[in-house]
């Protein structure tokens, strides 16, 4: 029987793989489109940017509310009604036929980007924290492959079957067989079930969401950090995902083939920098708990200094820019699993999706004015100098917040594990 429940949970990883990477291409793609859907729609940099940021801004205002969700219902239905949305509102997008129409429901799509607490506290629940940083390592592959995948259909399949819309409605159906897979396969189980302290007990009862235990999220020191690295630390992934494709072709007089042969090997050491930035955390938590937050801080610096020197690379050394990139995708994602990780290894599993959401609600409202911003500083000053400034200032100022965390994660740690152990105490009486 156990044997059986350790197969059937990495089923289930394997499930939320698939969800988050083709939920990923379809959110992602986007970026590569920017040229055919600005030709359709006769959009500039502002426009386009209002179209991301109006998805980013559902997403933040729903966070609160998938997580509270999450923390009160069954998580795995709530996953599947997510992917339904993904696909519905994904085939809206491809309908439409004016920018103002288009707007909207591209908005709409971000009604589904929000709910990958639920995901993540339910892997929590499968997994305990020595092993948590590299399964969202693993899962967080989906990000960058998704982006690649969705490089792939937008520039060479959407071309071949009738334009970006059709590369919509494809995606969209992903999104309506993911829902149904989620649905009658995936289970939910007992929050905290993974934690050591209850290791060995066949039933740990049920903690159940408070609001008292919500509120105590906000006492957390180390959290604090956490929401001020997640506001600044998206703004380089937004501009970088909606904007270099179109800083490749425009600026540095790359062609569709040339992209592809450029970014394909960059998004892939990228997507392995997930699982060895989660992997590495891991093994230096074990020695120390401050491992997770020195794993992310050498992540954001290596990456600002690499990205800064690529983009200062002169148009001709394509290979010299290439080189750097490759350098600037192997630490850019080493903090995303570990910050997942860290909010788990400091909250109670009856709001850890509460907690997750608000870090993400944090994020996603810096997020909301990357693309903007980016699109604006574009129009002013050129594309190239726009990402530069953008990313390399907000990856320096998290650096400076991940110093900070390091003089708080111990005591925050300390208090959970003594809260566990307490509650695994009562239930042994």
């Amino acid at each position: 029987m156990k044997q059986q429940a350790s197969r059937y949970r990495w089923f289930v990883v394997v499930v939320f793989f698939l969800f988050m990477l083709l939920h990923q291409t379809d959110k992602l793609m986007i970026g590569s489109l920017q040229l055919p859907i600005s030709e359709t729609f006769g959009l500039n940099d502002f426009k386009w940017g209002l179209i991301n940021s109006g998805s980013l801004v559902v997403a933040t205002i729903l966070y609160p509310v998938w997580g509270y969700l999450y923390d009160r219902y069954a998580r795995d239905k709530l996953l599947a009604l997510a992917a339904f949305v993904w696909g519905t509102t994904t085939w809206l997008s491809a309908i439409v036929r004016t920018y103002p129409q288009f707007l909207i429901t591209r908005g709409s799509t971000g009604i589904d980007d929000s709910s990958y607490p639920g995901l993540y506290s339910l892997i929590a629940d499968y997994f305990g924290p020595t092993l948590r940083g590299k399964i969202y390592g693993v899962l967080q592959l989906a990000q960058p492959l998704g982006y690649l995948l969705g490089m792939i259909l937008a520039l060479m399949v959407a071309p071949l079957i009738g334009g970006w819309r059709s590369i919509f409605y494809l995606t969209g159906s992903t999104g309506i067989i993911i829902a149904i897979l989620i649905f009658f396969g995936v289970k939910d189980m007992p929050r905290g079930k993974a934690e050591p302290e209850f290791e060995g007990m066949a039933e740990i009862g049920q903690f159940r969401f408070s609001w008292a235990e919500a509120k105590e999220i906000f006492k957390k020191k180390t959290m604090w950090f956490v929401f001020l690295q997640g506001f600044a630390g998206v703004f380089p992934w937004d501009v970088i995902t909606y904007f270099f494709f179109g800083y490749l072709m425009r600026e540095r007089g790359y062609d569709n083939s040339s992209v592809l042969f450029t970014m394909a090997p960059v998004i892939l050491v990228l997507a392995a920098g997930y699982f060895v930035g989660g992997a590495l955390g891991d093994w230096l938590f074990t020695h120390t708990n401050k491992g997770r937050i020195i794993i992310s801080s050498i992540g954001v610096l290596l990456g600002a200094i690499f990205l800064a020197l690529a983009l200062k690379t002169p148009l001709e050394a394509r290979s010299t820019f290439f080189v750097l990139m490759i350098l600037t995708a192997i630490f850019m994602p080493f903090s995303s699993a570990n910050v997942i990780a860290t909010v788990y290894d400091i909250t109670v599993p009856e709001v850890r999706s509460t907690a997750q959401a608000v870090e993400y609600f944090i994020e996603n409202s810096g997020a909301a004015l990357a693309p903007v911003l980016a699109g604006a500083l574009a129009v002013s000053i050129g594309l190239g100098q726009a990402i530069l400034i953008i990313c390399t200032s907000t990856w320096l100022l998290c650096f400076l917040i991940y110093i900070g965390a390091l003089f708080t994660i111990d005591g925050d740690i300390h208090t959970l594990r003594s809260q566990m152990a307490e509650r695994a105490k009562e239930l042994a009486a």
